[in-house]
């Protein structure tokens, strides 16, 4: 895991890499654990679907995080996350004061240890991660976003066990 965490760093802070977008910050829970991440944006050069006055666009999100087990099961862990996600969104043209979206994605985490607590265990480091949310953008620029994400993390059954997990969170960005 160290080693990964590494090599993220130094993918972070090469080249166009250090050229983000913004920031992303995420509290939530779920199956009886805590999470919090913190992460930076990189938006798409692309937008799809765009002749009516919606279209999408999307962001590439890398995040690291930690989960914190509270369950009575007992052996409550705090794991660590590394995450990379392709967010595709849903959104207005042409923004307004307070512009409404709607977003789906899937990538990939890596996590240690595999295990949050006594009877809750994913069988590898390697998760998906996939989210559908919806949420507010907003202030003078657009720079603002607040929302919410139901998210799934498992191994799709590479490994056993793979119990995986759902979280509830509420998601901030600051566009730069």
């Amino acid at each position: 895991m160290r080693k990964v965490g590494w090599f993220l760093c130094a993918l972070l802070f090469s080249g166009n890499v250090l050229a983000v977008d913004g920031v992303s910050f995420e509290l939530g829970n779920g199956d009886q654990t805590d999470v919090v991440r913190a992460g930076v944006i990189w938006n798409f050069d692309r937008q799809w679907f765009t002749g009516g006055d919606w279209m999408v666009s999307g962001f590439w999100e890398a995040t690291a995080g930690t989960w914190k087990g509270r369950s009575s099961a007992g052996n409550n862990q705090t794991i660590t996350d590394f995450g990379i996600t392709p967010v595709f969104r849903l959104q207005q043209k042409t923004p307004a004061a307070i512009s409404p979206y709607l977003e789906a994605a899937i990538g990939f985490h890596l996590i240690s240890p595999t295990s949050v607590y006594a009877n809750r265990r994913f069988g590898s480091a390697f998760q998906f991660g996939d989210h559908i949310g919806l949420g507010v953008r907003f202030g003078e620029q657009q720079q603002f976003d607040l929302g919410y994400r139901y998210q799934h993390l498992s191994n799709g059954g590479i490994k056993k066990p793979n119990q995986g997990i759902n979280l509830n969170q509420v998601h901030f960005v600051y566009h730069f």
